[in-house]
């Protein structure tokens, strides 16, 4: 029965990329009720919490941008860092988000009771509210690894993604421990500007050449005269992604031969020292693990002054990290470049949901949700870039904007009184779950690796279909697979 149009308030959890967005449509939905929890000082997630140096985005700028906001001031193909940052901040301020976020207020839990969400944070402060929004992100909790010895060291050690700028870096020894898209950046970035450069690999990466040109002023130019010329050049971009994602989700399709055929080429017409290119030739198939793109980090490692170890860490000392070669690698400043723990999302967040149901019952042995959105048990609400989505080779802002568009047709059914809750069902969830397991086994990601990808069984925690089929997904909710009270 309908019950009448109602005024909803509504909480958004993170002031990143996904957050912003959620704001941003929110408003445009009519929203005018509504508050972003931001745990640190300023919004951009990701690109706010990394600052290393060479930091970038591996989707190009035109594509990695709001369809909504596109720009035609990117100075590069792949943007750095700082001027995502920037965009993102730019993004905020104009659309009147910043002035919705509760800045350095973490929300520690989220208790439904009575029809609403009840929000604690960090501060105290409390908050009632009718629908959440979790945009908290998926890499942002850093994984710190467990060597002996690691506390010993007298120089200055620091994970990648909470670099410190204090420190001298030019003149310095520096050693990188991982071999991911942070560290090549990192070592593109720095090896011409340290003494002495030792990357400390425990797996050899395939490396996808990709030059990263500037754009001239006369390319920007013509952006700004022709904005048309800018929806259609993201629209060529979002079709080459497909492609991609057609490859990486069969791994015996043509595409995926090509990429493989292309990494091989750049290995062997780039490194130049026969023992050096065996020990950077991976043993697994190209994209099992992220791919990496980069111009130039094999003509950086092969700098005079880098050092690519693989010996394995024997321990961590005052003076460096001593190998199980028995040598000391004397070092001034040690980067942790060892990923993030990609399956705690919210967590530590405290989630409790209809009939104190808590999160950890529903994530137990490991995180899933319904179309990577929605859970059931926890009514009204709803994830951004949630467990098992498409995190895999896809350009992210794609993605949310394609899942914000779907909670905000469930949103909308509540705001107009159809229901006062909403939540996938368990037999939708189970649905999911078994068709997404079964596809996983034919994706390129179980071909032999490890990654961050897989889940405890070694099954891909992402979305294993066609970036078209994920499309056609998020046109419009499937009533079937929603509980409505």
């Amino acid at each position: 029965m309908n019950t009448g149009p109602r005024q909803l308030r509504c909480a958004v959890i993170g002031a990143g990329m996904a957050g912003i967005l959620s704001a941003i449509k929110l408003a445009e939905a009519g929203f005018t009720d509504v508050t972003v929890y931001e745990k640190a000082d300023r919004v951009g997630g990701t690109w706010r919490e990394n600052t290393y140096p060479g930091l970038s985005c591996d989707v190009p700028s035109h594509l990695y941008s709001y369809s909504f906001a596109l720009t035609p001031e990117w100075s590069r193909r792949f943007a750095p860092g700082p001027e995502i940052r920037a965009y993102f901040e730019r993004i905020a301020r104009e659309n009147g988000v910043t002035q919705r976020v509760r800045f350095g207020d973490q929300v520690l839990g989220c208790v439904f009771s009575e029809g609403r969400w009840h929000l604690t944070t960090a501060s105290g402060h409390r908050d009632q509210v009718d629908v959440v929004i979790a945009a908290t992100g998926v890499l942002h909790h850093p994984n710190y690894p467990v060597i002996e010895g690691i506390d010993t060291f007298k120089g200055t050690m620091f994970h990648s993604s909470r670099w410190d700028d204090s420190v001298q870096i030019d003149g310095a020894r520096i050693g990188i421990i991982g071999t991911g898209s942070t560290a090549v950046q990192m070592v593109s970035a720095l090896a011409n500007r340290v003494a002495r450069l030792s990357l400390f690999q425990r797996t050899a990466q395939w490396i996808m050449p990709q030059e990263n040109p500037a754009y001239s002023d006369e390319e920007r130019t013509e952006l700004r005269e022709h904005p048309d010329l800018l929806s259609e050049g993201r629209q060529s971009l979002s079709d080459l992604f497909d492609l991609f994602s057609n490859a990486v989700v069969d791994s015996e399709s043509a595409e995926i031969k090509m990429i493989e055929r292309a990494c091989l080429a750049n290995l062997e017409d780039n490194v130049h020292d026969p023992d050096l290119r065996e020990r950077l030739r991976p043993t697994y198939r190209a994209a099992c693990k992220r791919l990496i793109l980069s111009p130039d980090f094999y003509d950086a490692i092969q700098s005079p002054n880098a050092d690519l170890v693989t010996d394995d860490i024997e321990r961590i000392e005052p003076g460096g990290v001593r190998t199980t070669d028995g040598r000391l690698h004397e070092l001034d400043v040690l980067v942790l470049a060892t990923g993030f723990k990609a399956d705690a999302f919210m967590r530590p967040m405290s989630l409790v949901g209809r009939n104190d149901f808590t999160l950890d019952e529903a994530w137990d042995p490991r995180p899933a949700a319904y179309l990577s959105i929605s859970m059931p048990e926890f009514p009204n609400f709803f994830m951004v870039n949630g467990p098992n989505g498409p995190v895999g080779n896809f350009s992210l802002i794609e993605v949310a904007e394609l899942q914000v568009r779907y909670i905000l047709q469930l949103v909308e059914r509540i705001r107009a009184g159809d229901c006062r809750e909403v939540s996938a069902t368990h037999e939708a969830l189970a649905e999911f779950e078994r068709a997404r397991e079964q596809a996983a086994q034919h994706t390129v990601w179980v071909t032999g690796c490890r990654s961050w990808y897989l889940d405890d069984r070694g099954l891909p925690a992402v979305w294993p279909w066609s970036f078209v089929r994920f499309r056609q997904a998020m046109e419009v909710p499937d009533p079937a697979a929603f509980e409505f009270a």
